[in-house]
């Protein structure tokens, strides 16, 4: 037999990724000119300042999910013999590492300025020989900016629930806070813009809480990855259901007395081992194993590499 199977998703599956590369393309090219029109509006106010990092961080999980496309199918070699899967959940904890530091800075920032009490001046702004308030400016500039962020967020959250891709989902979970974000950073302008000195620093401190939240849960998810943690589905709220589903199913061949499941996530794939419990007068058991491996396989196209063994018997705790 092969003793590695090129893995590559189903039509349908391979598609859907292709259709997340793009995606993620596009994301990439909203977030450089949302990250230039902010940059132009900044001003002073700290939820602008928080807003703008937000956006510069927003450019991470797109970028990460392209690296891991380029690195995930590779075939295994001396250096890397089980493949580069994980290229996947190595580009998950980057994102997630990132987007928990530079939120941790914003948090530091904005509470160090509200404690200061200190104030942000906005001023006013002539535009093709008219002043008016910058701050309207920056509301129009928020604003633009929700819209791209919600449909993109809401896109890419349905594909990686099919594709089972938590780089794609965390990327999704941060064009929502995006536009939490730019909500957040409207009231705290309109807040300066009403007298309120503390609005905008308070704006700014729950973008970054924001931030810290999202950044904590994607890191936790992300580190139980590596430390093959059981498979959760991909917004990581409950485990998989398929290792349940697959093993119920090998118990019902009748050749088979017992069988015991453990599986692990390496990116989209699931890979781990299959002990059964044959039968006493099963004949032709190496056919019988080279059949139920190939029913595994097909079972789901997730099911990547799964070693079949037999036992005499299995304890279970």
């Amino acid at each position: 037999m092969r003793v590695y199977d090129r893995f590559e998703m189903p039509p349908d599956r391979a598609e859907l990724h292709r259709r997340a590369v793009r995606l993620e393309w596009v994301t990439i090219a909203f977030f450089v000119v949302a990250v230039s029109l902010l940059a132009v509006t900044l001003g002073q106010s700290q939820a602008m300042k928080a807003a703008w990092i937000e956006d510069m961080l927003g450019l991470v999980p797109p970028v990460v999910f392209l690296i891991a496309a380029r690195y995930r199918n590779r075939r295994p070699n001396r250096r890397f013999p089980y493949g580069y899967h994980r290229s996947v959940s190595a580009a998950f904890l980057a994102g997630s590492v990132a987007l928990l530091g530079l939120g941790g800075y914003v948090v530091y920032d904005s509470l160090t300025r509200l404690i200061a009490r200190e104030r942000a001046p906005i001023g006013l702004v002539e535009v093709l020989g008219f002043q008016f308030w910058l701050g309207w400016l920056m509301v129009a500039v928020l604003l633009v900016t929700m819209v791209p962020a919600i449909v993109l967020g809401r896109i890419k959250q349905r594909i990686a629930r099919e594709l089972h891709d938590k780089v794609l989902y965390a990327d999704a979970e941060m064009n929502r806070a995006d536009w939490l974000t730019a909500g957040a950073a409207i009231l705290g302008v309109l807040g300066i813009g009403a007298g309120l000195w503390w609005a905008d620093a308070v704006a700014a401190l729950v973008i970054g809480g924001d931030i810290v939240r999202d950044g904590i849960r994607t890191t936790r998810s992300a580190v139980g990855d590596l430390m093959d943690e059981r498979p959760r589905v991909v917004d990581g709220s409950r485990p998989h259901p398929l290792p349940d589903r697959l093993l119920a199913a090998v118990r019902d061949h009748d050749w088979i007395n017992d069988a015991w499941l453990r599986v692990r996530e390496e990116g989209h794939v699931f890979v781990g081992e299959l002990l059964v419990v044959p039968r006493t007068d099963t004949d032709r058991l190496v056919h019988r194993l080279g059949e139920l491996s190939a029913f595994v396989r097909d079972f789901d196209w997730r099911m990547h590499d799964l070693v079949v063994a037999p036992v005499s018997r299995i304890e279970h705790d």
